[in-house]
C-alpha cells in the first residue's frame, strides 16, 4: 500500500488567464467586426458559395493530370481568389503539385518559425442514394437562420473559410507581423493526403527545415461537456492506424463436393476469433485522457468520485505496469464508445469479399480489418496478435501461415499491410510557461471565458498533420468554433445533413484572429 497524500489536481492542470494582444486600434475595430450583422452576411455568403462547388475527391482518383475528377479544384481556387482580394493581391501564392495552396504572409523578424494553418479543399463524397435523405441539397450551401447546410460544411471549409476571412481582416487592418504566417491547404485529405499535404510539407520542409516551424493547427477536435463543465480539447495526439488485409485460401471445385469448410468458413472463423476478443483497454502517463481526468478532477463539480478515488490512486502509485488490469482505464471507459477508443486499440471488420459462383468453391476469401493504435502502443502490437490468433486456425486446419511476409500461395493464410501509422508525437502541452499551448489555451479563454477550461485532446482518426510530424514539435488539431447552444456540433461529418452553426463559424473567425495575433507577440521561438 502506498500512504495517502493530497493530491492538488489544478497543479496538475494549471489554466493561463484569457489572453488578448496589445491594444492597437485599427486591429481590435476588426475584431469588433467579426461581430456585426456585416460582417455575418458577409461570412454566410463566402462560405455557403465554398459549399457550393464541390469538391469530393475518391479512393480510386487517378494520377493528377489524367483524371479529370481532380478538376474541380481549379473552380474552388478561382472562387478563393475572387472572395479573397487582398490574400491574393499580398501574400505569395504557390500551387503545390497542382491544386496544393500554400500562402506566405511574410513577417519582418525572419529568425522567429512561422505560424502555420492548415485545412483542406476535399470533402468525402455524397453518396446518390442518400441525397433525398438531406434536409436541404448536399451543396446548397443553404443557410436556414442558424445552420449553413451542405457537404464540407463542417469538415472543414468552415476552418478553411475562417483562416482567410481572418487573413483579408488583418490585411485590411494593416497587420504587419512579425512572425511569418503560413496557409497550407491540401486537397485530398479525404483519400490519405498524400498528394495534397504530402507533397506541400515536402516543399516547407525544404525551405524550413526539421522543427522549422513554431506551431501548426489543423482541423479537429472541439469542445465537450463533461462532469458540469465545458472543455477545449485541441488534439494534442493522434492514435496510429494500421489496415490488415487477411487472405484465406483453399482448393476450389464444384460445390455439390464441398470439404467441411470452405475458405470463407476459415475465414469468418478466424474473424470470429478476432471479434472475441477487444484489444486492452489502458490509460497511459502520455495519452491526453489522463490529463483531462486530472482536469476534470480538478474543476468540474460533477466529477465522478469512483474516478476520483482511482486517479487518485494511481498518482500516488505511478503503476502503469501493462500486466495489471488497468482500473482506471476501465472505469473511465465506462462513460461511453467515445471515451472507450481514447483508450484502446479498436478494430473494425469493415470489407469482406470471397467467391464468384454459386457452384463453384471459394478459392480464396479475404476481409480488411482496420484498427486505430492506442496512444502508447504501436502497429507492431496489431501485427503480432493477429499473427498469433491466424496461428491456431492454420494449425486447426493444417494450412500454412504467412504473416507479413509478402507471400501468397494455395492452402494458407495471408496477413498483409499496406502502409501504417504508429501513434503521432504527443504535443507538449504546459500552460505554466509560455508556449504554443499555453497562447492557445489563453486564446480560447479570450474568446468564450475563464470558466471553459483547456485540456489536449486526443484524435482517434488521422488528419494532414502526419506529414508534419518533422516540422514542429507543436501540433494541434483544434476546431476553435463553439456554439453552446448547438447540441450537434461536428457530429454530423461524413454524413447526411451535415452542417455549421453560424455562430460556431464566426466565434472561429474570432479566435484565429486573436491567435494570430497573440502567437505574433509570444516569446517562444
Amino acid at each position: 500500500m502506498f500512504p495517502k497524500s493530497h493530491v492538488n489536481y489544478a497543479e496538475k492542470c494549471a489554466q493561463p488567464a484569457a489572453l488578448f494582444p496589445q491594444k492597437n486600434a485599427e486591429l481590435d475595430k476588426a475584431l469588433e467586426f467579426i461581430s456585426s450583422q456585416s460582417f455575418k452576411n458577409a461570412t454566410i455568403e463566402r462560405l455557403s458559395g465554398a459549399v457550393k462547388i464541390k469538391t469530393e475527391t475518391f479512393d480510386d482518383l487517378g494520377r493528377i493530370g489524367v483524371d479529370r475528377r481532380w478538376e474541380v479544384f481549379y473552380n474552388f481556387h478561382d472562387y478563393l481568389k475572387t472572395s479573397f482580394p487582398l490574400v491574393h493581391e499580398r501574400l505569395l501564392v504557390e500551387k503545390i503539385n497542382t491544386h496544393g495552396l500554400l500562402y506566405t504572409w511574410q513577417g519582418s523578424r525572419a529568425e522567429l518559425k512561422p505560424t502555420v494553418l492548415l485545412a483542406h479543399q476535399d470533402t468525402v463524397p455524397v453518396p446518390s442514394d442518400t441525397i433525398a435523405a438531406w434536409k436541404y441539397p448536399p451543396w446548397s450551401g443553404a443557410y436556414d437562420g442558424k445552420y449553413i447546410w451542405g457537404r464540407g460544411s463542417s469538415d472543414c471549409k468552415n476552418q478553411l473559410i475562417a483562416t482567410l476571412e481572418t487573413v483579408e481582416l488583418l490585411l485590411e487592418a494593416e497587420f504587419k507581423p512579425k512572425r511569418t504566417i503560413l496557409l497550407s491547404f491540401g486537397f485530398d485529405e479525404e483519400t490519405f493526403g498524400y498528394h495534397g499535404a504530402g507533397n506541400l510539407s515536402e516543399f516547407i520542409h525544404k525551405r524550413y527545415g526539421n522543427d522549422g516551424l513554431a506551431v501548426i493547427i489543423d482541423e479537429g477536435a472541439g469542445f465537450e461537456n463533461a462532469w458540469g463543465t465545458t472543455f477545449a480539447k485541441p488534439g494534442a495526439a493522434e492514435k496510429g492506424s494500421a489496415n490488415v488485409a487477411i487472405t484465406v485460401r483453399s482448393p476450389g471445385g464444384h460445390s455439390s463436393i464441398p470439404p467441411d469448410h470452405t475458405s470463407i468458413g476459415i475465414l469468418s472463423e478466424l474473424i470470429t476469433s478476432i471479434e472475441a476478443t477487444q484489444y486492452p483497454t489502458r490509460l497511459y502517463d502520455e495519452n491526453p485522457y489522463f490529463t483531462q481526468l486530472q482536469c476534470g478532477a480538478a474543476y468540474s463539480p460533477e466529477f465522478d468520485p469512483k474516478l476520483k478515488k482511482l486517479l487518485s490512486e494511481r498518482l500516488r502509485s505511478h503503476n502503469t505496469c501493462t500486466a495489471k488490469t488497468d482500473n482506471l482505464a476501465v472505469e473511465a471507459a465506462k462513460q461511453g464508445l467515445e471515451i472507450k477508443y481514447l483508450l484502446q486499440t479498436s478494430q473494425a471488420v469493415d470489407i469482406i469479399s470471397g467467391g464468384v459462383k454459386i457452384n463453384a468453391l471459394p478459392e480464396r476469401a479475404q476481409a480488411l480489418v482496420n484498427h486505430r493504435v492506442n496512444v502508447g502502443e504501436t502497429a507492431q502490437v496489431v501485427f503480432d496478435r493477429l499473427a498469433e490468433l491466424a496461428s491456431v486456425v492454420a494449425q486447426k486446419y493444417d494450412l500454412h501461415l504467412h504473416a507479413f511476409d509478402d507471400i501468397e500461395e494455395p492452402f494458407s493464410i495471408i496477413l498483409s499491410h499496406g502502409n501504417y501509422l504508429d501513434p503521432a508525437p504527443v504535443t507538449p502541452s504546459d500552460s505554466l510557461a509560455e508556449s504554443p499551448f499555453s497562447v492557445l489555451a489563453g486564446t480560447v479563454k479570450a474568446v468564450y471565458g475563464e470558466d471553459v477550461i483547456v485540456t489536449p485532446g486526443i484524435m482517434t482518426g488521422n488528419t494532414d498533420t502526419r506529414f508534419f510530424w518533422h516540422l514542429t514539435k507543436h501540433i494541434f488539431r483544434f476546431a476553435p468554433g463553439y456554439d453552446a447552444e448547438d447540441s450537434q456540433g461536428l457530429g454530423s461529418i461524413h454524413t447526411v445533413n451535415e452542417r455549421v452553426s453560424v455562430i460556431n463559424h464566426i466565434n472561429s473567425v474570432k479566435w484565429f484572429t486573436l491567435f494570430l495575433r497573440n502567437a505574433d507577440e509570444a516569446e517562444f521561438e
